[in-house]
């Protein structure tokens, strides 16, 4: 666990999320959760040796399962989007997990057993502000990624969660993406209000402002593939053709992770594909 700020945690050792946890008089406020049941409860006892009040409060940055499906081992009240809410509507009260072949994390662990999702408690539609103590905390919806995606700013402290919204070494999620709102939101943070701030991304831990330039750059060319592609009126299966050059482009990719990577650009570029070009009635649920 790294202290990035006096009472501010993250926690990057467990697979698939970057883990927050903001100690406030009032109690703990955590960001995320493991997606794995044993992790989730070892995460919880690791917070009890934190300072803060006796109440907790789970924010949940989207509905992707590898940062949900742990969710309700942490016994808190939890806090999402509306849109990320309605996600849990219609997926079952229990299930087994079954590989989706999307390039989540979740997928490369076996023996996940039966999930029993944790439904919010708390949704909020634009913002939402959050008065534990003197210090605020802004919950906004940022739907550039996804319909449900927000991000969790400490006002004083100068600290945002951006959830998936910025990856490094890795391949970002495509599949629901508004190329030009997620676009406007990172151009957003280059401007000199967040020149101090410190980001947290919901993958890779600690980021800087290369890591958001180079986002940029990427959605800016998948997005100009996906476009060119559509001009031609491209086959689904012509999609996955852009995946080698693009991988190309995203440095710092471990080669054991390679395929994991590629299968969910490759998934992540279909998907928008066929919801923006093919059939724009699709609404297949979030990974």
């Amino acid at each position: 666990m790294q202290e990035i700020s006096k009472h501010i945690f993250i926690e990057t050792q467990y697979p698939g999320v970057t883990l927050g946890a903001i100690g406030r008089k009032h109690g703990l406020i955590l960001v995320d959760s493991p997606f794995r049941q044993d992790d989730s409860r070892s995460w919880r006892s690791a917070l009890l040796n934190l300072s803060g009040g006796v109440a907790r409060m789970l924010i949940q940055l989207d509905a992707h399962m590898d940062r949900t499906m742990g969710a309700k081992a942490l016994e808190c009240t939890i806090v999402s989007h509306l849109d990320a809410a309605s996600a849990f509507q219609n997926r079952p009260a229990s299930i087994k997990a079954q590989t989706i072949d999307a390039g989540a994390e979740w997928e490369s662990f076996n023996g996940l057993g039966s999930i029993r999702w944790g439904t919010p408690h708390i949704t909020f539609s634009d913002q939402m502000i959050v008065h534990w103590d003197e210090r605020p905390i802004r919950i906004e919806h940022k739907p550039g990624i996804s319909e449900g995606c927000i991000w969790v700013e400490l006002i004083e402290e100068k600290i945002l969660f951006l959830g998936d919204a910025v990856v490094s070494q890795q391949t970002p999620f495509l599949g629901y993406a508004d190329f030009p709102l997620w676009i406007s939101h990172l151009e957003h943070l280059q401007s000199p209000k967040y020149q101090e701030y410190i980001f947290v991304g919901g993958r890779n831990g600690l980021l800087t402002q290369e890591d958001i330039h180079n986002q940029i750059i990427f959605l800016n060319l998948a997005n100009d593939q996906l476009l060119d592609l559509a001009s031609f009126k491209g086959s689904l299966d012509s999609v996955s053709k852009l995946v080698p050059g693009l991988m190309k482009r995203i440095p710092g990719i471990q080669p054991d992770q390679y395929e994991l990577f590629a299968k969910r650009l490759a998934y992540g570029l279909q998907n928008n594909y066929s919801r923006r070009f093919l059939d724009k009635s699709s609404r297949r649920e979030s990974q």
